[in-house]
């Protein structure tokens, strides 16, 4: 059973995507919060798989709370849920090691789809959130081929390749099963990977995936 925490100061946004996750049968909202702070209390004390943030909330917002529950509960999955008008905090969570980011007015099978990932090691971007974040880095000057090209360069080409894959947000389970490698196997590359490129996490993976040009799509 993959147990989630969901974090929204909006009831209905609670209510419609609790119910959403309640028809995969092996998700279970485990609690729910109206704030910041309070999420941060319930992740420390029911210890979820995957915890969902709004990031906009009272007392303590998404943000802060993401932090706070990735120092305390390390093996929980933090996704921000966010809207169109929030790239700033989209890309300010990407900094600090968010693993994912859903789309509230997303298709609602892209929740489930969401959560599975991130519960198995993966990381999920809302295909239209990853599309506007590659864009704003591309505006902002930051996605380059070349310095993307020259950070990969110290990657074995097998490492390569796992980084690639990453940057499609598969899971180690996939990749084990498009490279016909073991699961520890890859989870050895991952890490190895986030170790020397000196990342947090498979979603700033990802963004060098396609930064570097593995990966040309979203």
């Amino acid at each position: 059973m993959i147990r989630v925490l969901l974090a929204d100061d909006e009831a209905m946004i609670r209510a419609g995507v609790a119910a959403i996750l309640a028809s995969d049968e092996e998700i279970e909202v485990v609690a729910e919060a109206p704030d910041g702070a309070e999420a941060v209390a319930l992740a420390q004390a029911h210890r979820p798989d995957v915890a969902l943030l709004d990031i906009r909330m009272p007392r303590m917002d998404g943000l802060a709370a993401a932090a706070e529950i990735r120092r305390t509960v390390p093996g929980t999955a933090v996704s921000m849920l966010t809207t169109f008008d929030e790239d700033e905090y989209v890309m300010r969570a990407l900094a600090e090691g968010a693993n994912g980011f859903m789309l509230k007015a997303a298709d609602p099978r892209e929740f489930v789809i969401g959560v599975r990932a991130l519960a198995e090691g993966a990381a999920f971007l809302s295909p239209r959130i990853a599309q506007r974040v590659i864009a704003k880095m591309g505006a902002a000057g930051l996605t380059r081929r070349t310095p993307g090209l020259d950070r990969i360069g110290v990657l074995t080409p097998r490492e390569q390749e796992v980084l690639g894959l990453l940057g499609e947000g598969l899971s180690n389970h996939d990749i084990a099963g498009r490279l016909f490698l073991s699961e520890g196997t890859v989870k050895g590359y991952v890490s190895a990977i986030l170790t020397r490129l000196g990342l947090q996490n498979r979603v700033q993976a990802a963004i060098l995936a396609y930064e570097s040009g593995l990966v040309t799509r979203p």
